[in-house]
């Protein structure tokens, strides 16, 4: 069963329909590449996608641990290349609300840099996170 629907809409743009939900996601070409740059990008949307997966597994493992992570957020920073123009690198810094043991900070972290996006990107996109406690 397909996940979602993309319709190209002109201009640069793409809406995305989750089949599951019907939410609906725009996307724009940047402004570096001939966008208008009024939406995520594609390659935005990569990046802001490795921080989402982190923090849900994050999430998955503070519900089973019973460790308060709500109101973390993550600034997330994308860096492309030329030759060909791809994303060469994703800085993922996150921002957490309260104090934690050493043993949470490492089932957190360790969740995180195991999510199933962080393993399914290729080894040669660098992933630079941060935990800022």
């Amino acid at each position: 069963m397909a996940t979602s629907i993309v319709y190209y809409s002109g201009e640069l743009r793409t809406e995305s329909t989750h089949i599951q939900s019907g939410q609906k996601l725009t996307t724009d070409a940047p402004t570096d590449n001939e966008g208008k740059g009024e939406a995520f990008s594609p390659t935005d949307l990569l990046a802001t996608s490795l921080a989402n997966c982190m923090l849900t597994i994050m999430g998955i493992v503070a519900q089973r641990k019973n460790i308060d992570i709500d109101s973390t957020r993550a600034s997330v920073e994308k860096i492309m290349g030329q030759d060909p123009r791809r994303v060469i690198e994703i800085k993922i810094d996150f921002q957490f609300p309260g104090n934690y043991s050493n043993k949470e900070k490492n089932l957190l972290e360790h969740a995180a840099l195991n999510c199933p996006v962080a393993n399914s990107l290729s080894k040669d996109l660098l992933q630079t996170i941060k935990f800022s406690y």
